[in-house]
């Protein structure tokens, strides 16, 4: 069970989960979902757009996120969250299920593999960008709650104490640093790693290498994709041991595909994606993934299923302990019916 021992369940003849009920799933990293982006211009992005993508995440468990706003231009990056946040106020659904922001860049590596499917033309380091989260902080009533860089850019390290020192939760992730680059972060205020094991090289080192030395540090908390995809099951499972369940929290980084059907298409010419049969998200006729489909009730039965993690265990590791990691109040209860394709909220 979760540390204050109220997630209760039942289970079939089998031992399998058909029911449970316990502290509403909160999701700390999503760029979208059923059809919406929040990533979009901002004229794109509208309550009516987001209101069924919210009702359906609703329904299956999740009752708080944080909208993660990825790397644009300064200007484009607030005027998205300043648009965001007047939509919440004029929505009781979006404002009771947007928790603060998410910014994932613009201040991660420009190596390829570290920047993942973040544009290069759009990166900055902390010194172009002096004011940037004042500004950011600004726009969202004081609301960005997580802040994910990479830690060997120039004026990181004052960035992070800064956000820190604010009482945001900076993260380290699509980073191409050293051990000692790591260990100054962590010093500073970074307390945790964003999607741990993506956002990195395609090769690398063996044994010494980021990954390593981020699973390693005790101080450190992590967030992961498990949709066996990002990060196959048997290395998640390493990857949660070596971390603790405890340090550990379940994100889906979810996009526009996420809970739409197989064959599901977005976007236009090189920058087309597909949902494959297999759940993934991926360049159509490539083996490349291009975002997450996952939805985090699915991330919850899939870790359990594969990782050698409880069920509750898992459950908590995506509804109280990121509460707890990003500083929000404990989840509002809920109880749902569990099938093989997730959660069914009651």
């Amino acid at each position: 069970m979760d540390s204050n021992g109220d997630i209760s369940i039942v289970t079939d003849e089998g031992g399998r989960v058909i029911h449970a009920a316990g502290p509403g799933l909160v999701d700390i990293q999503i760029n979208g979902y059923g059809g919406m982006s929040f990533n979009l211009p901002v004229e794109k992005i509208t309550v009516e757009s987001l209101r069924p993508a919210f009702e359906k995440m609703r329904r299956r468990g999740v009752v708080a996120i944080l909208p993660t706003v990825c790397t644009d231009t300064v200007p484009n990056i607030i005027a998205r969250i300043r648009h965001i946040t007047r939509l919440a106020q004029q929505d009781e659904l979006l404002n009771s299920m947007i928790a603060g922001f998410h910014i994932e860049g613009p201040m991660v590596s420009a190596e390829e593999g570290p920047r993942g499917a973040h544009e290069a033309k759009y990166l900055i380091t902390p010194d172009d960008a002096p004011g940037f989260l004042d500004d950011l902080q600004a726009a969202s009533d004081g609301m960005v709650r997580l802040f994910t860089l990479a830690p060997e850019l120039p004026g990181a390290m004052e960035f992070i104490a800064a956000g820190a020192g604010g009482g945001v939760v900076m993260a380290l992730g699509h980073l191409d640093a050293d051990a000692e680059t790591i260990d100054r972060a962590v010093v500073a205020g970074a307390k945790m790693c964003t999607h741990l094991g993506n956002g990195s090289h395609a090769m690398m080192p063996r044994l010494d290498n980021y990954v390593q030395r981020q699973l390693a540090d005790d101080r450190l908390a992590a967030s992961f994709i498990a949709d066996g995809h990002h990060v196959p099951f048997p290395a998640l499972k390493n990857f949660i041991r070596a971390k603790t369940p405890q340090r550990s929290v379940l994100v889906t980084d979810a996009v526009i595909a996420a809970d739409m059907p197989v064959g599901y298409t977005y976007g236009i010419g090189r920058r087309t994606r597909r949902v494959d049969p297999d759940g993934a998200v991926r360049l159509p006729e490539t083996p490349y993934l291009a975002g997450s489909a996952l939805t985090l009730d699915m991330a919850v039965l899939n870790t359990a299923a594969s990782c050698d993690v409880p069920f509750e265990t898992a459950w908590a590791m995506a509804s109280t302990q990121p509460a707890e990691l990003i500083g929000l109040p404990r989840p509002e209860r809920i109880e749902v019916d569990i099938t093989e394709q997730g959660f069914v909220r009651i």
